[in-house]
Order: C-alpha cells, then sequence, then structure tokens
C-alpha cells in the first residue's frame, strides 16, 4: 500500500507488514504512513479485525528512528508529521476494528507503545519488549507512561519504565503485557488462526464491545454502564442481531448448537 506498510487481506482480517530495513526503525515518515492507512481500513467494512506485524526477521518495531529523535531534540526538521505518533496511536484505540500486535521480535521504546495503543496483543516465542528511553535520558513520549499503568498496573509499570528492562515473551505474558505467546514458526499463520473465533462474528458487535471497553475504562463506573447500555440497544433493535437471536433460539428448541 505504501512505501513501508504492506497490507494483506485475509477473509475479514487485514494484516498490516512495517518493513523497514535494516531495523524496522519507526520514522515519522513512516508513522505518518501508517496513520493513513489506520484511517483507510477503519472506513472499510470488509475489515472486522487488523492486525499490525514486523515483514523484518526479528523485529516488529524495534524502536522510534533515533536519527528523528536526535534532530528534533537539535531543532532541525524531519521528513513525516512528529505528531501522527499520537494521532496513529489514537487510531489504533478509536477505530471500530479491535487492533492487535503480532510481536514477532523486538518492540522496545516506541515499538511496545504502538503495542499498548492496541486492543490485543500476541508475541512469538522470540519475541522482546521494553521500555527503555530512561537508558538514553528520556522518558516514553508516544503513551508509554500512561498506556502501560492501565494495562498491567501502577506498580508494575513503574518498574519496567524506571529500570527500562527487557521483557522476554513468557514473563511478558505473565504479567498481562500479552494475551497469547505463539510459535515463531509460521508466526503470522499462527496469529490468524488465533483469531478466527473472533474475527467470524458481526462487524457491528465487535465494533461496539471494544468501544464500551475502551471508552469505558476512562469514565466512571455509571458512565461506562450507560455507554454500555446505549451500544447494547443500539445493537439489540437492528435486523442483524434480531435474526441471529432468532436462529440460536431455535437451534435451542432443536438441541443444535447454537454458540451461546
Amino acid at each position: 500500500m505504501g512505501e513501508w506498510w504492506g497490507v494483506e487481506k485475509r477473509d475479514r482480517i487485514a494484516v498490516c507488514t512495517f518493513t523497514r530495513p535494516p531495523r524496522n526503525f519507526m520514522s515519522f515518515a513512516a508513522m505518518s504512513e501508517l496513520e493513513k492507512v489506520l484511517e483507510e481500513l477503519a472506513a472499510d467494512e470488509s475489515v472486522s479485525v487488523l492486525v499490525l506485524t514486523g515483514g523484518i526477521e526479528g523485529y516488529f518495531v524495534a524502536h522510534a528512528d533515533l536519527d528523528d529523535l536526535t534532530k528534533i531534540g537539535r531543532g532541525q526538521p524531519v521528513e513525516g508529521d512528529p505528531l501522527s505518533w499520537f494521532r496513529a496511536l489514537a487510531l489504533l484505540e478509536s477505530m471500530p476494528q479491535p487492533t492487535v500486535a503480532a510481536i514477532n521480535g523486538q518492540a522496545h521504546g516506541g515499538g511496545s507503545e504502538i503495542s499498548w495503543a492496541c486492543t490485543l496483543r500476541v508475541i512469538a516465542g522470540s519475541g522482546h519488549m521494553g521500555q527503555p528511553e530512561v537508558v538514553v535520558g528520556i522518558i516514553p513520549g508516544a503513551g508509554g507512561t500512561q498506556r502501560l499503568p492501565r494495562l498491567i498496573g501502577a506498580g508494575r509499570a513503574a518498574e519496567l519504565i524506571l529500570s527500562g528492562r527487557v521483557v522476554g515473551a513468557e514473563e511478558a505474558k505473565q504479567i498481562g503485557l500479552v494475551n497469547e505467546v505463539l510459535p515463531d514458526h509460521g508466526f503470522v499463520d499462527r496469529v490468524i488462526e488465533w483469531l478466527q473465533p473472533m474475527s467470524g462474528h458481526p462487524r457491528p458487535a465487535l465494533a461496539a464491545a471494544k468501544k464500551a471497553m475502551v471508552e469505558g475504562m476512562r469514565m466512571s463506573f455509571t458512565e461506562g454502564m450507560r455507554l454500555e447500555g446505549q451500544l447494547f440497544v443500539e445493537l439489540q433493535t437492528g435486523a442483524e442481531a434480531v435474526e441471529l437471536e432468532e436462529r440460536a433460539l431455535e437451534a435451542y428448541r432443536t438441541g443444535q448448537p447454537s454458540g451461546l
């Protein structure tokens, strides 16, 4: 689709692959390109789930491009829009489709921050994550200090951010950074297989469930319940839900598996 981002559709799953040799550093220009890709896919009714992965062996997104960061620090111009980091990650959170970071290697700094903005995270056995910014005298600048504590709790997030240490795949699952660890061999195919139970469900229901969870986490409990109720009613009064519920009811009557 672009210079660094390729898009492949597998049924109702869109796989977005980042390839920027030699080590998949995320430049401002590459992030600006991702923003455009996400905007297009968000409006694509044929896509129910979106996957981000790396196209270079051993790398998801290594980290933000240090050349870009150095230029910013010196007040020099850079290619691409630095604010695209914030807009693209916000899109990963807010676009209708559940978004999945398929971490097939190094995901440090900005690479990890991209994954925190996704709905789900799956990692290959050789994958590793971390927020090492303090090592070079800065802090996470694309949401790491805000999203990570909300994901794994303030104490664990503080330890990772303040130490800058790297976390391997098994520990990442143990502490809640990722949902699943999958084999390196055929990793993307395994991710697609893992997502099949999700991607086959009605797209409006997936979108509404994601919206209720993402936006609800930023609200009071009462406000979140109100949002959930509103989305429930909108779906319940739609023709697709009524038809599917009628089928499920008939399956119960006939003793057939209904999926409910």
